[in-house]
C-alpha cells in the first residue's frame, strides 16, 4: 500500500468520526514513523489537524524531531492550512505531498505561499500530485453534506 493509501485510510477514520477528513504520514528513510487524522472535535482542540497529531506523537517518542524531519516526507491527503504549512516549513520538513488544494486555508499555494513560510536555508520540496485529488474532494464533499453534530444548533443549516 503507497503512503497516501495509509493517509486516506487515516482521512476515512476521520471521517467516520465526524471530523473534517484530513489523514497524514510522514515517513522516514522509507518507513512510516508518524501518523494522524483531524481529531478537532474528538480532543475539543481547534489545532488538533493531521499534521499537528502526528507531530505531536513524534515529540513524545523522537528525541531528535528536527534532524529527522529534514530528512521526512509528509504525505497528506488535503494541502495542509496556513497553521500546518508554516510549522511544517520551521520544522525544515524534506518534502510535502498533497493530493488537492486548499483554496480557503491552504498554506502551501492557495492562500498563504510557500515561499513566505519557507526558513533560511531549508528547501522543502512541494509536489502536489493530484492523482488522488478527486478521493480528496470526495471525502470532504461528504464531510460537508453532512449534519456536523458539534456544531450550535443556532449555527446549523437548514437542509
Amino acid at each position: 500500500m503507497s503512503f497516501m493509501e495509509e493517509a486516506f485510510k487515516l482521512a476515512e477514520e476521520a471521517l467516520e468520526n465526524n471530523e473534517v477528513p484530513v489523514g497524514c504520514v510522514f515517513v522516514h528513510n522509507g518507513k512510516i514513523i508518524s501518523s494522524g487524522r483531524n481529531e478537532t472535535n474528538l480532543i475539543k482542540d481547534p489545532t488538533a489537524h493531521a499534521e499537528m497529531v502526528a507531530i505531536r506523537k513524534m515529540r513524545r517518542e523522537i528525541p531528535d524531531l528536527k534532524q529527522i524531519l529534514q530528512e521526512s516526507e509528509l504525505y497528506v491527503t488535503l494541502e495542509p492550512c496556513i497553521m500546518c504549512a508554516a510549522g511544517l516549513f520551521e520544522l525544515g520538513i524534506k518534502k510535502i505531498v498533497y493530493p488537492a488544494k486548499n483554496p480557503r486555508f491552504g498554506g502551501i499555494e492557495s492562500v498563504g505561499s510557500a515561499e513566505k513560510y519557507r526558513v533560511e536555508n531549508v528547501k522543502t520540496e512541494i509536489i502536489y500530485d493530484s492523482k488522488y485529488n478527486d478521493r480528496s474532494i470526495g471525502l470532504l464533499k461528504d464531510f460537508y453534506d453532512r449534519e456536523n453534530p458539534f456544531c450550535p444548533l443556532d449555527k446549523r443549516k437548514i437542509k
